[in-house]
């Protein structure tokens, strides 16, 4: 019997990688939850970015939102929604309601009592949609606003928000390492305006480093070598606060300078205007809430 010849494929660096075609990014099909903007206002202010004394534009907040939730599904993704209410201003900003992984659903817990009650709203969609794996945390969380969820790790932002309490709290429910990142730019209050998950199944992400500590820095580099470091002009923008389904990246629009470097890693940009949410410190990825799916069971399980 002869030995069959195994063909090993060659080395490809990630500099080739990022240097392929964009047909060489497969785009996966996403489940969101988005709440619509209809009584977005700013009249409180509990980030930089909100200022009472600048009056929010609500039609065009909506068409923006609108134009968010549509390019979503053509692109062939599912949108469910989250119905607003009039006393939360905020729920507009559905990234922040909750982290799914795997079926599993970690409620939110908000710093700040003008959103209080943005958690138990989420809590009530899940329950009615049927999902069972629900938390109610124990310690402060913002969601999505300070996880971010790769193929390793799950990151985790702390400094404004979160508690550092609730990493481990995370950890031990979801099984996954985490990873603690401390952010020290008020402008960057949540990791989700800091960095970006752009291929959740390669731990390839995009960061802005001056919103980090020296030590999160260094851990950044370490852990993500080939990662795409954004310029300060792009980052202040809300360049960072972007959706990617593993090809098209979903980006605030005034971020022009991640534009072409996005495009050299063969992804393909989505420019969005979302200005008028902006005035409330969000932008794309905080009105987006990813809804990871259940676990497929395995075969002969009950």
């Amino acid at each position: 019997m002869h030995a069959q010849t195994v063909r090993i494929p060659p080395f490809r660096s990630p500099a080739a990688v990022r240097e392929e075609p964009a047909l060489n990014r497969d785009a996966t099909p996403r489940r969101y939850l988005m709440c619509a903007p209809a009584h977005f206002r700013v009249t409180y202010s509990i980030n930089p970015w909100m200022d009472p004394s600048k009056p929010v534009d609500l039609p065009l907040a909506n068409t923006q939102w609108e134009d968010l939730r549509d390019r979503y599904r053509s692109l062939g993704h599912t949108v469910e929604l989250l119905t607003p209410r009039p006393d939360l201003p905020d729920m507009v900003f559905a990234a922040n309601g909750a982290t799914v992984i795997d079926g599993r659903v970690l409620g939110a817990l908000f710093a700040y009592r003008e959103r209080y009650a943005e958690a138990e709203a989420h809590r009530e969609w899940f329950r009615a949609d049927g999902w069972t794996d629900i938390h109610e945390p124990a310690h402060v969380n913002e969601g999505e606003g300070d996880f971010a969820v790769t193929a390793s790790y799950l990151l985790a932002g702390r400094g404004f928000r979160s508690s550092p309490l609730s990493h481990g709290e995370a950890q031990e429910f979801f099984g996954r390492p985490v990873i603690g990142l401390d952010l020290v730019d008020p402008r960057y209050y949540h990791l989700d305006t800091a960095l970006c998950v752009l291929d959740d199944a390669a731990d390839e992400v995009m960061y802005y480093p001056g919103a980090f500590s020296p030590g999160s820095r260094a851990v950044l580099a370490r852990l993500f070598p080939d990662a795409l470091v954004a310029e300060e002009a792009d980052a202040v923008a809300l360049g960072l606060n972007a959706v990617s389904d593993g090809r098209h990246v979903l980006i605030p629009q005034a971020a022009t300078g991640l534009l072409d470097p996005l495009r050299d890693r063969g992804f393909e940009p989505v420019p969005m205007d979302l200005g008028e949410l902006l005035k409330g410190g969000g932008s794309v990825k905080c009105c987006t809430q990813e809804l990871r799916p259940r676990p497929v069971p395995r075969e002969g399980a009950v």
